[in-house]
């Protein structure tokens, strides 16, 4: 009995499968170079806009332990300087947005590999989500498990019209934990959130744009000028203020109505007795574009 149950548990594990097919995904080939760097950072427009750019191509920007801590020291540079007022997030090549940790690199990871990896990931999810300037993902094609945990994690997301989105981690036997089980149910039906963290199943850039989860779908060559048209015209407000604002939302978000709208009032009549009040409305009757001075705050 125990050795024919030994052979079928072999003949099982030894055939293929199409199990992640729908994926459209694989390991990347192991004769492709690494960039010099796992994350891009240019400044643009006067240093008022960071394109911040997920660099490995060749593995579908799947994400390393490396490309965590750079994208985190990236994020943590850019919120500590005053001139840079909105921040666009995407992935480098024609394929990927990213389809999150590098499963290749976890293959020989021990426990205790696996563990500081994930608190690693954790911060960088944690410092994006806390950055006070506005920040949104261009999302370029696949963007899956952490990958769309981490566009998920930005303020929202614009998508290519070749853009899915997926969480795939109980396929392989994880509980989704960057943010999706939190985010997805915010984002969608609460009733699809679900099955896709139960199924695994990839959510197509129309569908997600239909549900909510997207806000604008663009054809794949137009998505970084589409992009740049929204960051510049954030960018043109007052960062004072528009940081404020993003702050009453998330700060308010799941509180009683009084408290939400206490939130928003204290950062109302902030912005009542600021400069650029002043700038905004005297720019608005002398009929030309306001000059905004960085956060002070």
């Amino acid at each position: 009995m125990t050795d024919r149950a030994e052979e079928d548990d072999v003949a099982t594990t030894s055939e293929t499968t199409d199990r992640w097919h729908a994926l459209d995904f694989g390991p990347p080939r192991p004769d492709l170079a690494e960039p010099d760097s796992p994350v891009l950072v240019d400044y643009v427009s006067g240093n008022r806009i960071a394109v911040i750019t997920l660099n490995r191509p060749q593995a579908d920007n799947a994400i390393t332990t490396e490309m965590g801590a750079r994208l985190t020291e990236i994020v943590e540079t850019i919120a500590v300087r005053p001139a840079v007022r909105v921040v666009i997030l995407t992935g480098a090549g024609e394929r990927a947005f990213s389809v999150g940790s590098d499963l290749r690199q976890r293959r020989d990871m021990t426990k205790e590999d696996w563990l500081r990896q994930r608190q690693d990931f954790d911060r960088t999810l944690y410092t994006v989500r806390q950055l006070r300037k506005p920040i949104f993902a261009a999302v370029n094609g696949i963007a899956y498990g952490g990958g769309s945990e981490l566009a998920q994690s930005t303020d929202f997301i614009i998508a290519s019209d070749n853009a899915t989105f997926a969480q795939p981690e109980a396929m392989i036997g994880l509980a989704a934990g960057g943010g999706s089980p939190v985010f997805l149910p915010r984002l969608l039906p609460p009733g699809k959130a679900l099955q896709l963290l139960m199924t695994g199943d990839p959510l197509t850039a129309d569908e997600a744009h239909r549900l909510g989860m997207v806000n604008e779908i663009h054809p794949r060559t137009e998505l970084m000028a589409a992009a740049h048209r929204i960051a510049e015209k954030i960018a043109s407000n007052s960062p004072t203020a528009v940081q404020a604002v993003k702050r009453a939302v998330h700060l308010g978000e799941g509180q009683p109505v009084e408290q939400a709208i206490a939130i928003m009032m204290e950062a109302h009549w902030r912005s009542a007795v600021h400069p650029d009040r002043v700038e905004g409305i005297g720019a608005f009757n002398e009929d030309r574009d306001p000059t905004f001075r960085d956060a002070d705050y």
